[in-house]
């Protein structure tokens, strides 16, 4: 069985704040305003696989208004999301992410961004694509008041890791 999920977030920018997208720290004179680090990118990701599971999303898991989620490291959400996804059996078959915003540029920092999402959803590399756009100065996005991160996933039942639990259940 395969399930698809998408997933949108969008934070303010504001002085004061580290630039974290994709788990990558990017210098720049504004950050992203939230609760966690606010990385738009990891927190798109975490409700597309939400979503591709029915489990609501990433505020209904990490409450907002939690103390001990205050400043947390997206990724460490992420890598909750996917040991959730991993107990339902499932297994990310791919990724593909666009963030939005019309400055920095981010194409240099793509790279790592894509190795982050790779290690933390324990999938190979070529399972992930992320991409940035600017919106040609138009809305939040284009006026630099924000970023926006979109993300679609596909996900795969685990054949070997559901035989290996019924094995493990049987013995």
């Amino acid at each position: 069985m395969t399930r698809i999920g998408h997933g949108y977030d969008v934070h303010r920018l504001v002085t004061d704040r580290l630039l974290i997208l994709g788990g990558v720290t990017i210098p720049y004179e504004r950050g992203l305003l939230g609760h966690s680090d606010a990385d738009v990118l990891v927190h798109a990701v975490c409700d597309a696989i939400l979503g591709a599971l029915a489990l609501g999303d990433l505020g209904r898991h990490f409450p907002d208004d939690d103390p001990q989620y205050a400043g947390i490291d997206s990724r460490e959400l992420l890598r909750r999301v996917i040991r959730q996804m991993r107990q339902r059996n499932y297994c990310l078959g791919n990724l593909d992410a666009t963030i939005i915003c019309q400055k920095p540029k981010l194409a240099d920092y793509i790279p790592q961004m894509v190795a982050n999402m790779a290690d933390d959803c324990r999938v190979d590399g070529s399972q992930v694509n992320i991409k940035a756009t600017t919106t040609e100065k138009l809305g939040f996005t284009g006026q630099g008041e924000g970023i926006a991160a979109h993300a679609v996933v596909l996900l795969e039942k685990d054949k070997q890791l559901q035989a290996a639990r019924r094995a493990a259940i049987v013995s």
